[in-house]
């Protein structure tokens, strides 16, 4: 299953708190849309108020993690990160777990 390093897990629960007072809420990981997102992004975020019925749930310390149903399974043996730039930016990048 997807792991969270500390730092991501900080960041999304951050985000989410800040963009949605819903119990439920969470980050969810999506396939990207092609007419949308970089060439190179293979997957979206978005902060939810809750998982769809068919998204895999990754719960940790902070704010939940939710995986739509079509790309769990490419992203089972990887880890999220996260980072914040100097003007405040947040980037995700999905490496693979050791």
């Amino acid at each position: 299953m997807l792991a969270l390093t500390d730092q991501a897990s900080s960041i999304v629960t951050a985000i989410v708190t800040n963009q949605s007072e819903a119990e439920k809420a969470g980050l969810r990981i999506h396939q990207a849309d092609a007419t949308n997102a970089p060439e190179e992004a293979a997957f979206a975020i978005q902060i939810v108020p809750e998982p769809e019925e068919t998204d895999t749930v990754v719960s940790g310390e902070g704010s939940p993690v939710y995986l739509d149903e079509l790309i769990a399974d490419d992203l089972d043996d990887k880890v999220l990160d996260a980072a914040v730039d100097e003007q405040g930016g947040v980037s995700f990048q999905i490496l693979v777990q050791n």
